[in-house]
Parts: structure tokens; C-alpha cells; sequence
């Protein structure tokens, strides 16, 4: 009898414990989200891509920050003042911000930030972005040694004085995008490349990088120092599953609370699109065909014109259900200089008469060419639709090839074959953030071409204060971007489709497609841990 009884007894016993230890029964603290890939680099002098800017947006700030109408609002810099020539910034750096070390920042972290990243040395394609300052441009191309010659310059500990070139509206924008963002000289003297590890990484956002499993997941935890409003949620749990199936599944069965377009097979979105979860957001992000004009045929802006007409617009958009409405315009729609009516339309007749004039008629006598792709999210879908309509409209076999994104970046950047498909996503909601792309002294810049009439153009609607006036000058350089050397061929505009959970609070898509984690919670008593996967 004894014996029985303990047996109860600890029947009971374990029975009693599984009661008191619910799986569920725990307020979650963990929002979990698919990145997708792997971030090419958090180090923010080299990143140029949306995973990478993502993380870094959650994990640092710049001097100011958007506000709910995307105006610029004071941030790391507490307020700022504008000489009447309208090119001297003065700002005062805010009080009491730290490192996560416990340093405090100083307007001397951002004189080194932004000299690093115009420094020749480091390589920064986005190091044009701050060519509206004095001698940057002409540091980072080597007319000038001297770095003391930026005019970015800490006047003291708190006091970061900024002197332009020229006047230029958008200028206190650009300040809240990653390149201006400060760094910490002593920290990347002495890591080195491996600066961005979690075990080395200073930064000051609401969140601190704690983990990064190289191609697997990337742990962010609340920063206990940072300066600002404390984030609700206490840990943010990035995976990266390049698969959308495989994505959706996870969000389905509970393991994902958000997911974005990267993770929503376009053949799932009849299904999902009346669930109450699902929302879609236009945004300022135009996607498009890139050619090589360096590499014969594409050499000849009748071929890139050609093959420019041959693309059936409405029918990628039809492929990819709804993630994009179609466009001509490279300034994205709902964007001061958005011009409809400029850059070339689906006509098939004109695609074979531009390609007869440039000596291929039918498409005799072409070349093998190949068209390359970052193989996440639809690219597939629509690169292989691209292949077949160049293939009925103009008769030539295009080779499709697809890499890895980290790769396919690194392809772009050093040697882009004829084709590729790309995307551009506003880093700041003004127009000279896509103009200035195309720019002869853009890093961003893979097609190689270069029209000096274009750049002045682009220059020229930088200075001007008149939004009619700045747009029509935007419409003429659109012109010769679009229509007469065709660089490139815009064919839609995304609109971001999600899916988030509806115990998940405060994650509001938005057309910068800047998820800002901090302020996101988990309604009271409806989110639990029950299906949280483990690290």
C-alpha cells in the first residue's frame, strides 16, 4: 500500500507541476518576424540593402527621425539652426544619450561617421548621399587628402556644425537615414572588420544586436540604457527563411507574428487577402530592369528601348497578385515629380521596330545574353515571365541566372551582366533619394551609364525651393532616363502585403517600409508563449 501511494503521490506531483507550467500560460516577451536572408553587412558606412537597413534602424538613430507625415523631427539632435545662406546647420546634440558601453555620444561621433564613410578607403556606395557637404565629394574621389576640409565638423562635445555646397530642402531628411547615422571610432579601430559581431558591436537604439547565427537568426534585446521611451516589447527574434512557403507555414502555425511580402507565396494571396490579418501598403519602392549599357548590344539605347517596350506590365503585375501596381515613372507614385505619362509603355509593334532599327530584326543576329536575379521573394515568377515575353515580342532567348542575395549584391557591384533585375526603396520620402541614383558619381549607379545633362538636371531641381518648378525639371531629366537612353525600364511599383498577427499592436506598415520595432506591443492576455520556437 505504501507503494501505491507514493506512486499517486507523485503522479500527482507531476501532474500538479504540468498544471502550474503552461505552455501559453506566460505573456509572450518575444516578437518573432522572418527577415528572409542573411544582412549582407550592419556595418552602416557599407549597407545598402532593405534587410540590412531594417536592423540597423532598430538598433541606432541619427539626428532626427520621421514623424507621422514623414516631415523630419529632432531625434539625437535636440534641435538645429539654419544660416540665412540656407547652407550652414548647426546642431545641438541631445543630452544624456549613451552608448550601450555607457559612453556618452558626442557630435564628434558623427564628424567620424560621416568622414569614414566619404573616406575612399572604405568603399561606401552610399557615400554620394552626402555629397550635398562641402568637399565631400571631392574627398571621397581623391581631388582632395585633406579630411579636414568636410565640412562636418564637431565645434564641441555637444555642437555638430554642417556646412553644404548648396542649399537643399530635403537635407534635414536625409539625416535620418543610416549613412549620417554616428560611429564609434575606437570601436572599429580595434575590432576591425568584426566590429559588427554582437560581442563587439556599440550602438545607442532601442534595441542592441545580442545575437546573430550567421544564415540562421538574429537576436535583438531591449537596449536597458537607451536614452528614450523603453520598447514594450523585450526581445525581437529575426529568422531567415528565404523560402515563402516555408514562411507562411511558420506564420500559420504560430512560430512567425509578422510577416511581409518576402514570406507570402503570390499564389497564396487570393486565399489570405479577406483574412483579417492581411493589410497591403502602397509603397515608395519602384522595381526595375537594369541594363549594363557597357556590354554590346545593350550599348545601343535602341535595344534597351526594345526591350523596355516588351514588357506586359499588367500581366506581372496579374502574376505576383497585387503586390505592385505598374508604372512608367521612376519617382514612385504619391512622390512629388510622379509622371504617369513619362517612360515607355507595353507595345510590342514599337519593341520590334526599335530592335529592326538597331540591326536584329525578329531578333536575328542577337547575342546570347543573360538576365540575373536575387533569387527571394517572386523574382522568380517574374523572371522567368520576363524571359518568355522577350522571347515572343522579340524573338531572342534571354539565359536567366539566379544567386543568393549577399552574392547577387556583390555581382551588381562588380560586374553586372547585361541584365538584372533590381528594386529601389526611398531611404527619405523625396525624389532626389531616386534621381540621384543615376547620378555619373552614384555607388548605386549598376547600369554604367552616364549623361552629364541628366546630372545637372538632378542638380538643378536640388536647389529649387518651388515644388512646381522643381517638378517640371524632374520630368525633363525623367525623359532622358526613361525615353531617350533607357538605363533603365521601371515596370511596378511594390505595394507591401502583410500579415500580422491580431494580438500584435503598433506595427504599422507605412510606404517608407521602416518597421520600427520599438514600438510595437502584444495586446494584454491575448499573446502567448505556447508557440514560441526556441532559440
Amino acid at each position: 500500500m505504501r507503494v501505491r501511494f507514493f506512486l499517486i503521490l507523485s503522479l500527482l506531483l507531476i501532474t500538479g507541476c504540468g498544471n502550474n507550467d503552461k505552455s501559453g500560460s506566460a505573456p509572450r516577451d518575444t516578437l518573432n518576424v522572418n527577415l528572409g536572408n542573411e544582412p549582407p553587412s550592419l556595418d552602416w558606412s557599407l549597407a545598402t540593402d532593405s534587410t540590412s537597413v531594417n536592423i540597423i534602424n532598430n538598433i541606432m538613430e541619427g539626428l532626427t527621425k520621421f514623424g507621422a507625415d514623414f516631415t523630419p523631427e529632432p531625434n539625437l539632435a535636440e534641435s538645429w539652426q539654419l544660416n540665412d545662406d540656407g547652407k550652414t546647420y548647426t546642431f545641438k546634440i541631445r543630452e544624456g544619450v549613451k552608448w550601450s558601453d555607457g559612453k556618452p555620444l558626442t557630435a564628434g561621433d558623427f564628424e567620424y561617421s560621416w568622414k569614414r564613410i566619404l573616406n575612399p578607403e572604405t568603399g561606401g556606395d552610399y557615400a554620394y548621399s552626402l555629397y550635398d557637404v562641402e568637399n565631400a565629394e571631392e574627398y571621397n574621389t581623391g581631388a582632395i587628402k585633406d579630411a579636414g576640409k568636410v565640412g562636418v565638423k564637431a565645434l564641441d562635445d555637444m555642437t555638430l556644425e554642417v556646412r553644404l555646397k548648396r542649399p537643399a530642402a530635403y537635407f534635414p531628411s536625409m539625416l535620418a537615414f543610416i549613412t549620417t547615422f554616428p560611429q564609434r571610432k575606437d570601436v572599429i579601430e580595434k575590432h576591425g572588420l568584426e566590429w559588427t559581431e554582437p560581442e563587439n558591436i556599440v550602438t545607442l537604439g532601442p534595441y542592441a544586436l545580442t545575437s546573430w547565427r550567421h544564415h540562421d537568426n538574429i537576436i535583438l534585446t531591449v537596449n536597458p540604457g537607451y536614452w528614450g521611451e523603453k520598447p514594450r516589447i523585450r526581445k525581437v527574434k529575426l529568422i531567415m527563411n528565404e523560402n515563402p512557403s516555408s514562411a507562411l507555414a511558420q506564420y500559420e502555425s504560430g512560430e512567425l507574428d509578422y510577416a511581409d511580402s518576402k514570406s507570402i507565396p503570390p499564389l497564396e494571396v487570393p486565399r489570405l487577402k479577406d483574412l483579417d490579418d492581411f493589410t497591403s501598403t502602397l509603397q515608395f519602392r519602384v522595381n526595375y530592369i537594369a541594363f549594363n549599357v557597357e556590354r554590346p548590344p545593350f550599348d545601343n539605347p535602341l535595344v534597351r528601348k526594345a526591350f523596355a517596350a516588351s514588357i506586359d506590365k499588367q500581366s506581372i503585375v496579374g502574376l505576383i497578385q497585387g503586390a505592385g501596381i505598374t508604372t512608367t515613372s521612376w519617382i514612385p507614385k504619391n512622390m512629388l515629380g510622379y509622371n504617369p505619362d513619362i517612360g515607355i509603355d507595353f507595345n510590342p509593334d514599337q519593341a520590334k521596330a526599335w530592335l529592326r532599327e538597331a540591326g536584329y530584326p525578329d531578333g536575328k543576329g542577337f547575342p546570347t545574353v543573360t538576365f540575373l536575379w536575387p533569387d527571394v521573394s517572386n523574382n522568380r515568377v517574374v523572371a522567368e515571365a520576363l524571359q518568355s515575353m522577350w522571347k515572343q515580342y522579340l524573338g531572342i532567348e534571354v539565359e536567366l541566372m539566379n544567386q543568393e542575395w549577399k552574392v547577387y549584391l556583390s555581382t551588381i557591384n562588380t560586374d553586372p551582366p547585361e541584365i538584372h533585375r533590381a528594386g529601389w526603396g526611398a531611404d527619405f520620402p523625396d525624389p532626389h533619394n531616386f534621381m540621384s541614383i543615376f547620378t555619373c558619381i552614384s555607388g548605386n549607379n549598376r547600369t554604367r551609364w552616364c549623361n552629364r545633362e541628366y546630372d545637372a538636371l538632378v542638380e538643378k531641381a536640388a536647389e529649387e525651393l518651388d515644388p512646381g518648378k522643381r517638378k517640371a525639371i524632374y520630368d525633363r531629366a525623367q525623359m532622358i532616363l526613361l525615353e531617350t537612353d533607357a538605363p533603365i525600364a521601371p515596370f511596378y511599383t511594390s505595394n507591401q502585403q502583410n500579415m500580422i498577427k491580431p494580438y500584435v499592436k503598433g506595427l504599422k506598415p507605412n510606404p517608407l517600409d521602416h518597421i520600427i520595432y520599438k514600438e510595437v506591443y502584444f495586446e494584454e492576455g491575448q499573446a502567448k508563449n505556447a508557440s514560441e520556437p526556441a532559440n
